[in-house]
């Protein structure tokens, strides 16, 4: 089965900063993994090194076989064009910290506009879709609400169904809940819960550990920009290894 993701010693550099020290991960289809780590450690990075918003230094890494950001030709690496990174970034829904909206549309224009412009559909199926997604994140009743309407933790799963709503492979999550009151990240999370039991792979960077615990598949803590250690939430949380991973958890959990 070829991996979701796969990372060869990835580094990533900005001058002399060296945030990525050579990072090996695999993620299987339909696994949820969590990166777990201090601020700084390279969690971020990574993740957005999976969609090419970010390009890696060394090593490789490859999405669903294929390499990220560039083609190989013998034994030279070429950059794809714009327009190649553009078409591969759409099988990869990403949600960030802030949301994001776009404020002069509705909850519905979110979910309906990548579709329409990026993929072609007409607005009527993807207003059938967009609608029948707000439902799967709770929100059908504030299909014609304007993000300054909304919660934070509503604005979140907007921008949930709209990254579902270009039918990607992968979902990449950059600590989602972060930005949210403490009352509204159960909201949140239990969306992400749901997509996780139908199966779609997910990369997330969160601080929450109670989902990590229950539904990872993999845990990951980085720190200084290398995998400290990695495996089930009962080995990574409940019985670390690593005198780091130890000092970090004891300050979370």
């Amino acid at each position: 089965m070829t991996a979701m993701i796969h990372a060869e010693g990835v580094r990533k550099t900005y001058g002399h900063l060296e945030v990525l020290r050579g990072i090996d991960l695999t993620v299987a289809p339909g696994e949820v993994c969590c990166l777990l780590g201090p601020s700084g450690s390279g969690k971020s990075t990574f993740l957005r090194c999976v969609n090419h918003l970010e390009t890696v230094t060394a090593g490789q890494l490859r999405v669903d076989g294929e390499l990220v950001g560039y083609r190989r030709r013998g034994e030279k690496l070429h950059e794809l064009r714009p327009s190649e990174i553009a078409a591969r970034r759409r099988d990869i829904g990403m949600v960030f910290q802030r949301f994001n909206l776009f404020p002069h549309l509705t909850a519905l224009g979110n979910v309906m506009e990548a579709p329409v412009r990026v993929l072609g559909e007409t607005r009527a199926a993807a207003r059938e879709r967009a609608r029948a997604l707000l439902d799967r994140v709770g929100l059908a009743d504030k299909a014609d609400a304007y993000p300054a309407m909304l919660s934070g933790g509503q604005q979140q799963r907007v921008a949930i169904a709209r990254a579902l709503a270009m039918r990607p492979k992968l979902m990449l999550f950059d600590e989602p809940t972060s930005a949210l009151d403490p009352e509204l990240v159960g909201e949140v999370l239990d969306v992400m819960r749901a997509l996780a039991a139908d199966g779609m792979t997910m990369l997330v960077v969160t601080h929450e550990m109670g989902f990590a615990r229950e539904v990872a598949d993999t845990v990951v803590f980085m720190d200084g920009g290398v995998v400290v250690e990695s495996g089930t939430p009962a080995q990574v949380l409940g019985d670390p290894q690593h005198d780091r991973t130890r000092a970090f958890l004891a300050k979370v959990l």
